[in-house]
């Protein structure tokens, strides 16, 4: 075994110019990752110039078997955290042969939604809240619970430490670690209210940056997972009962929250959330009717209400944001497994784009 890690470890850098390039992509059910690998005569920082690539869309459930080609966009470069050195994970979307978007590709329209000039304008930010849950292989439960049986009660595993408390610890120290390598903004882990599920934040986050973030966060994460032997689930509500389910609430603000009076375009912007807020639970993940039922720290997926420091709401304003009469608000209605391409870009149609 000390041989194959040997090789796994190898300084391409000391041997060759030639750098490896991990292509990632979003496959056909929308949340599953796909990646392949190709060797480049050096080292490459700006996408622009990487080659386009293609793959077997029929493979993937995003083309039929007589037509299957698919191309890859590359959109955002990475360091990789695995094979380091000047390797590299390239975030792409996908389109047919004649350029264009593929159904699933759901980055093309969040970046002509970012790329509109009243959007510009006003520089929003993200921070995303990833929630997730790690799972025993075998028997698809949460780590640290028993086979066929439950832990005690919620309470003491939010933020908890000890080996009662906290399970998969090194798996999220790495996940923080390698996203930091990797040029991900991540801002943060913490333990979850269900024991086996975590939470990492990225962000802040400009326009399209947060999306091609928090898909190559997620995709590192996997890849850990698959070392470590354990399963990722992003589901909304991996255990049903009186169990916390997993979200994504979304952070967000813009140039005009940011500044003084941002306090009234905060309101503003939360009204206008919540008259299309059918629209936006629609898009905001598959499954969430199982999480926001208006119990652990939900509101009910039907209503919509807001507060400052009501974590029971659709929409939270924080206690500095009021007392500052300017900052961000916090929409909790996103489920762990939506699309944050989807998720950014919609919050920033209705806040900004949209005339009611």
């Amino acid at each position: 075994m000390s041989l194959l890690s040997d090789l796994l470890n190898l300084n391409l850098s000391d041997t060759t110019e030639k750098v490896i390039a991990e292509y990632i992509w979003i496959g056909g059910s929308g949340m599953d990752l796909r990646s392949k690998a190709r060797t480049l005569n050096g080292p490459v920082s700006d996408p622009s110039k990487l080659p386009k690539w293609n793959y077997d869309g029929s493979s993937t459930n995003q083309a039929p078997g007589e037509d299957s080609e698919v191309i890859l966009y590359p959109q955002a470069i990475f360091k990789d955290p695995f094979r380091r050195g000047n390797n590299i994970l390239v975030m792409c979307d996908a389109y047919t042969p004649a350029g264009e978007p593929i159904p699933t590709n759901k980055r093309h329209a969040a970046a002509k939604i970012f790329s509109h000039p009243d959007v510009l304008a006003e520089e929003p930010w993200y921070g995303i809240e990833q929630e997730y849950t790690l799972l025993q292989r075998d028997v698809k439960w949460p780590i640290g619970w028993p086979l066929g049986g439950y832990p005690g009660p919620q309470g003491p595993y939010y933020c908890g430490i000890g080996g009662d408390k906290a399970f998969g610890r090194d798996v999220v120290d790495s996940h923080y670690k390698a996203c930091l390598y990797a040029g991900v903004n991540i801002s943060g882990i913490n333990g979850e209210v269900m024991p086996g599920q975590w939470e990492f934040q990225v962000g802040p986050a400009v326009g399209i940056s947060a999306g091609d973030e928090l898909w190559v966060a997620r995709y590192i994460l996997e890849r850990i997972t698959e070392i470590a032997g354990i399963v990722l689930s992003f589901d909304p509500k991996p255990i049903h009962g009186d169990w916390n389910g997993a979200g994504a609430h979304t952070n967000y603000s813009t140039k005009s929250t940011r500044s003084d009076g941002g306090y009234e375009v905060i309101k503003k912007a939360i009204e206008k959330l919540g008259l299309k807020h059918k629209e936006h639970i629609a898009a905001y993940g598959e499954g969430n009717e199982r999480r926001l039922t208006g119990r652990h720290e939900t509101a009910d997926i039907n209503t919509f209400l807001w507060g400052v420091a009501n974590r029971g709401a659709s929409i939270r304003v924080g206690r500095d944001t009021e007392k500052a009469g300017k900052g961000y608000f916090e929409d909790r209605r996103p489920a762990s497994n939506m699309d944050p391409y989807v998720v950014t870009s919609m919050i920033a149609e209705t806040t900004i784009i949209w005339k009611p």
